[in-house]
């Protein structure tokens, strides 16, 4: 059985799951050079790795990709086609001509997350479009997909569940550079990284912070990602001079650094479909602190990954990460949960196991 894989971003989701899926059928991937030629290495070499000429959304060479890629399919002939997001404007306009292969999508975030400007880029009807057209899709828990069927008229047979698998490429990355964290001096560090938008509650970590001010005078923040400016936050800080940020594009080597030196990964989000860094904080073996919106309460708390407290109270926070930064063993606990976690039942290779299973029902169904 082959499977072609589509996407135009999502870098370090489709390596993981790309390379997983491969280890159990045929994986023909197509992505944009421009994002993905530095990293062709992080795949799996059993994945049938394309590079395309993929254009930007208003690039006018846009029908004449779609007629390349559409040649590259019937060529490959899969047995199926996955694309691994619904945030593609002109595939919309090429599925037609894809029939009758089989069509797969995964949707991420049924709902856009406030202040996501990279996602609002897009016009509002092309998820929704692709959402239409393809006779199945993927979520990553079942919240979403209660949320899906409410959403769109589908059967819940052709709605599967399929979790976002471990994220191991940084991990990988700082063995094979041999790289150390730093030494044990007291510090506690907190790490809150990613894309730093209004739904990651930078915010509410700032006010626990200062709500630790005296109770933790150990504490230290990193705040690392691109997104929004943490300086307008200035003023809620309990102490300036505790906070690393670092507010830009944060490259593979210093990600992997960051996550061997920090102590906690924080994930105080106002609002959430599931997290990327959820699952590369566990591949460090890093304990966790999450809001209980979207999928995370329902992946950290059945796996001992961490701590899970109200979205937007501060106060719940400060005491959640008091409670980890005093105790030592209750964080290794948490840590080796989450290193067991992602080196098993959410490995790649299991999730991309499910999602052979996903694909050979797909197929006899049609």
């Amino acid at each position: 059985m082959k499977a072609l894989l589509l996407v135009s971003e999502l870098e370090d989701y489709t390596i993981s799951f790309a390379s997983g899926v491969a280890q159990h059928l045929d994986v023909v991937l197509a992505v944009p050079r421009r994002r993905y030629a530095h990293l062709a290495s992080s795949f799996d070499p059993a994945v049938d790795l394309h590079l395309l000429d993929w254009p930007r959304h208003r690039s006018l060479s846009n029908p004449w990709f779609l007629y390349q890629l559409t040649r590259l399919i019937r060529r490959e002939q899969p047995n199926l086609i996955h694309l691994l997001s619904n945030s593609t404007l002109w595939l919309n306009f090429a599925v037609p001509f894809w029939r009758p292969i089989p069509l797969v999508t995964t949707i991420h975030d049924v709902e856009i997350h406030p202040g996501d400007s990279d996602t609002r880029t897009l016009p509002g009807w092309a998820p929704e479009l692709m959402v239409k057209q393809s006779g199945h899709l993927v979520v990553h828990g079942q919240g979403l997909k209660r949320m899906v069927l409410d959403r769109y008229a589908k059967s819940p047979d052709c709605v599967h569940v399929l979790s976002h698998p471990s994220i191991l490429r940084y991990a990988e990355l700082a063995r094979r550079q041999k790289m150390a964290p730093r030494e044990a001096d007291g510090t506690i560090r907190v790490l809150l990284f990613g894309r730093i938008f209004a739904y990651k509650g930078l915010e509410h970590l700032v006010r626990a912070e200062a709500m630790l001010k005296d109770a933790l005078p150990n504490l230290r923040v990193t705040v690392a990602g691109r997104g929004d400016n943490p300086a307008i936050f200035l003023p809620l800080m309990g102490d300036v001079d505790r906070y690393d940020i670092r507010n830009r594009f944060i490259e593979d080597a210093e990600v992997a650094q960051l996550f061997l030196d920090t102590d906690i990964v924080v994930l105080p989000y106002t609002e959430a479909s599931q997290s990327g860094v959820l699952n590369l904080a566990a591949a460090f073996g890093k304990p966790v602190i999450v809001t209980d919106v979207g999928e995370l309460r329902e992946t950290v708390q059945p796996n001992g990954l961490g701590m899970v407290v109200p979205p937007g109270d501060a106060k719940e926070l400060a005491a959640a990460i008091r409670a980890l930064a005093e105790d030592g063993e209750l964080r290794n606990k948490l840590g080796a949960n989450a290193l067991e976690w992602a080196k098993g039942p959410n490995s790649p290779e299991r999730v991309g196991g499910q999602a052979a299973a996903v694909y050979r029902e797909v197929v006899g169904s049609c």
